[in-house]
């Protein structure tokens, strides 16, 4: 696990950020020392620096140093179960994903956050999807950062180019895509990118066709209700596009990065990927699809409707810190919709509160904003579990199996029914 420090500047909007909400917060004891962990690359570390920054200048006796690391939210969360289990006392905070609120806290390593932030009805201002995941058991087990969900990314050029509407069924989108695919005539297009590879987007891989036909995984105490046929259905419908062509064969090696550098290239007509992808697309120097990208809501099954897998982070109290007040003044302040404006201006980090996409500086900035949060509002989470990490590896290695076609996907998904059945009672 890399450890490192990013620079103490503090952008002229944070410092504004830190006016605006007045920075009340109870005083740290002098000297407090907090230490967070940020995630990874994709968590804009470099943006959460700044914010510290700007926090420790309104409270000189805190001093916020970052440990990073973690390229991907799998590899984060075997760091974090294991620094955790430990009862390490060395980290005070945590940047979490949205899984993982319920599964840490009944393991006992979050602090509850009732006594800090006025109890459940702190949550209330959030996203309902965000309010939901944090509220474990009647407790704030953590409080919202920034959102994400998938979306599906397409070459707006080529789909005016040929005439093609943005598809509203899978099956229009493979339509849409083999038109486009013969009339360009280039071999190094692909009609369809997503995330085969044993990775956790392949558990969003699994749920996405399965969601659109109106089914759920899980119910509300999280008791699996998998339907099999439904899910076999989904698995089959991703084979179809590998064997019409719309989607590459080694379909199943295929990562997020993987997703994101290949339409970045202009290799690719429909893309899924979360919302961080937006930023590349429009801003990487060596990105081919600047002002040629379109963002719309994925396609549903026929007869279904358009469902989303929505991701996100939070902030989380240590339960091992020794600093939990001051932590968890820390853990409000980034938490207000001020930062959450901050993050979407700064770094495209969609929101957790409605209020925000529609702030003018914020469709500025992100003119995609506007329909992102229909969107994130209609998603759906992975499920919520305390054995979300048993869930997580029983999906994703299932549904890569069977677009590897090592199982078909009645094998793929009798195995998913089966050891699920006794994880999520």
């Amino acid at each position: 696990m890399k450890r490192r420090l990013f620079g103490n500047s503090i952008s002229t909007l944070a410092a504004a950020l830190c006016m605006a909400v007045g920075l009340i917060s109870m005083p740290a004891a002098a000297d407090t020392k907090l230490r967070v962990f940020s995630g990874g690359q994709n968590q804009r570390p470099d943006l959460m620096r700044k914010l510290f920054d700007s926090y420790q200048a309104k409270n000189p006796g805190v001093t916020i140093d970052i440990e990073t690391g973690g390229a991907t939210s799998e590899l984060q969360r075997q760091y974090l179960s294991t620094v955790l289990n430990a009862k390490d006392t060395a980290i005070d905070i945590y940047m979490i994903d949205i899984v993982n609120p319920s599964q840490y806290f009944n393991a006992g390593w979050l602090e509850p956050l009732d006594n800090y932030v006025g109890g459940a009805q702190a949550l209330k201002p959030y996203l309902p999807v965000y309010s939901q995941a944090n509220l474990v058991n009647g407790k704030v087990a953590a409080m919202p950062a920034f959102a994400d969900a998938m979306f599906m990314y397409y070459r707006k050029d080529l789909l005016e180019k040929h005439g093609i509407k943005e598809p509203k069924t899978w099956d229009e989108l493979a339509a849409s895509a083999k038109k486009v695919l013969d009339a360009e005539k280039n071999p190094n297009l692909q009609g369809l990118s997503i995330q085969g590879a044993p990775i956790e987007g392949a558990v969003c891989t699994f749920l996405l066709p399965y969601w659109s036909q109106g089914k759920q995984f899980n119910d509300a105490a999280g008791k699996l209700t998998l339907d099999k046929d439904t899910a076999v259905k989904g698995l089959d419908m991703w084979l179809k596009l590998v064997d019409s062509g719309v989607m590459k064969k080694n379909i199943a090696e295929v990562t997020t990065p993987i997703t994101v550098n290949e339409f970045k290239a202009g290799q690719v007509l429909f893309a899924i990927n979360w919302g961080f992808a937006w930023d590349v697309f429009k801003d990487a120097a060596d990105s081919q699809v600047k002002g040629k990208v379109g963002v719309m809501p994925l396609p549903a099954m026929a007869g279904g409707k358009s469902a989303t897998c929505v991701g996100g982070w939070q902030w989380a109290v240590s339960a091992f810190s020794k600093n939990k007040q001051a932590a968890a003044d820390l853990v409000k302040f980034m938490s207000t919709p001020e930062t959450s404006k901050f993050l979407a201006v700064e770094g495209s980090l969609l929101p957790v509160f409605q209020s925000v996409y529609n702030d003018a500086a914020v469709l500025k900035q992100a003119p995609w904003f506007k329909d992102a949060a229909n969107v994130i509002v209609a998603g759906q989470a992975r499920p919520i579990s305390s054995q979300y990490g048993q869930v997580s590896d029983v999906v994703r290695t299932n549904t890569n199996a069977a677009l590897a076609r090592t199982k078909t996907p009645a094998e793929a998904v009798a195995d998913i029914d089966s050891r699920l059945t006794r994880v999520m009672r």
